[in-house]
């Protein structure tokens, strides 16, 4: 096959493989689904593209749907997580790629129709661009397109809308709402590359001061948890008030982002929204609070509303940028807004996105085995799958669990007491 590819510098690769190298090891569980992938072939034949965020736990994903008998060929879901030299030593192991880091928009839109230009059968999402672009700009691929995964609680979002408006033309398996996705890998996952890329960044301590957590769901949950080991003074901004209750119980603070801007010295949104933190929020925070973004789109913190009623604008560290008010207080925000832990770190620990990738190359399995008898609309990920995955993380730990006796099982499967 003639690799078709878009990237900065083939000269990398090397540099890349090192870093593919280091996170095989340590994604066991993804290991023994590539054993198995490599006996039964199920992408045999077929062509799958994968937009997620270009690093080197997706490389070795890619590799392990290579591994499937599939022509792989991968686009980023996001400019400023791209990794030039992985990309580059992806390309090397013969998988096609059109990616740079820091793309423009324009860029960035090329990179996927570039990506679609090899026609897909299967594709694997992160945050709906791939899907939106194959129903807005490229129709006539919505009939070879035969399914996907999705890998983010805002693309399941997008998703759903798509399919309650009766737009969605193929099945997309939602990989965010299993199990094994948002208890590890948004939770633990979330909680330890933010902060990971909070302090890189900053070179700052956390201990002692105030940590402003806008979204209480699974990555915010994290987010907290780790913002608490830390030492923070952890307050939670939520709209839902089972979840502000949840927080409460916790142990953390709740209030209105009006209230906790005037309090806190890191701000991390992870909501999924727009706006969440805007000039009423700017206008009250202390000098020196540094914002960041933990969600998929750089939407929650308004950055265009903040160069608005600025009054100068700097680079004060790579990945950071100083705002200056009228009032002379200085605001930054880390990696322009957008995702902080993959746009300033390395993203999530191999360990966590092992069972995160090994969910999707199954999903993927599963939409390629069935996707004749599956209607165009959203699937939750199959329970054998998720308990698939946790049994093989437990297996690659040397951890067993206990088993139901018959007799146990009966119990439970019975209305009777005397069963």
């Amino acid at each position: 096959m003639d690799l078709k590819f878009t990237i900065r510098d083939l000269s990398l690769a090397s540099e890349g493989q090192r870093k593919i190298d280091w996170i095989i090891p340590r994604m066991q569980v993804l290991n023994s689904i590539r054993k198995e992938f490599e006996k039964q072939l199920p992408f045999a034949g077929k062509k799958v593209v994968i937009c997620l965020h270009l690093e080197a736990k997706t490389a070795y994903l890619a590799q392990v749907i290579k591994a499937g008998g599939a022509e792989v060929t991968v686009v980023a879901s996001n400019p400023l997580s791209t990794q030039d030299d992985v990309v580059a030593a992806l390309v090397q192991s013969g998988i096609g790629a059109h990616a740079w880091y820091n793309a423009t928009e324009e860029e960035y839109n090329s990179h996927l129709q570039l990506a679609l230009d090899t026609e897909p059968d299967f594709i694997i999402d992160d945050g709906g661009d791939l899907v939106s672009t194959i129903h807005t700009t490229r129709p006539e691929l919505l009939k070879k397109v035969k399914g996907g995964a999705e890998e983010t609680t805002t693309g399941v979002l997008r998703l759903h809308s798509m399919a309650r408006d009766g737009v969605l033309k193929f099945p997309m398996v939602a990989v965010n709402d299993a199990q094994c996705k948002y208890l590890f890998d948004n939770r633990y996952g979330t909680g330890q590359s933010v902060w990971d890329g909070i302090m890189r960044t900053t070179n700052l301590v956390v201990a002692g001061k105030t940590a402003v957590v806008a979204g209480y769901g699974w990555c915010g949950k994290g987010v907290a948890l780790r913002a608490k080991g830390l030492g923070a003074r952890v307050i939670i901004c939520e709209i839902n008030p089972i979840k502000a209750n949840e927080a409460l119980m916790d142990g953390f603070e709740v209030m209105p982002m009006v209230e906790a801007a005037k309090h806190g010295d890191f701000f991390i949104t992870v909501t999924g929204n727009m706006n969440v933190i805007n000039k009423e929020h700017f206008i009250v925070m202390k000098s020196g609070a540094i914002m960041c973004n933990a969600g998929h789109f750089d939407i929650e913190v308004n950055v265009a509303q903040l160069k608005e009623i600025s009054v100068s604008e700097r680079t004060a560290r790579t990945n950071i940028t100083e705002y200056t008010l009228p009032n002379g207080q200085n605001l930054y925000v880390l990696a322009e807004g957008r995702l902080v832990n993959l746009a300033a770190g390395d993203g999530h620990p191999a360990e966590v996105m092992d069972m995160t990738f090994a969910l999707q190359a199954l999903s993927l399995e599963y939409i390629a085995l069935n996707h004749e008898k599956l209607e165009p609309k959203v699937y939750q990920v199959n329970t054998e799958i998720d308990e698939k995955v946790a049994m093989l993380k437990l297996q690659s730990l040397g951890l067993s669990i206990d088993k139901l006796t018959e007799e146990q099982e009966a119990y439970l499967g019975s209305w009777s007491s005397e069963a």
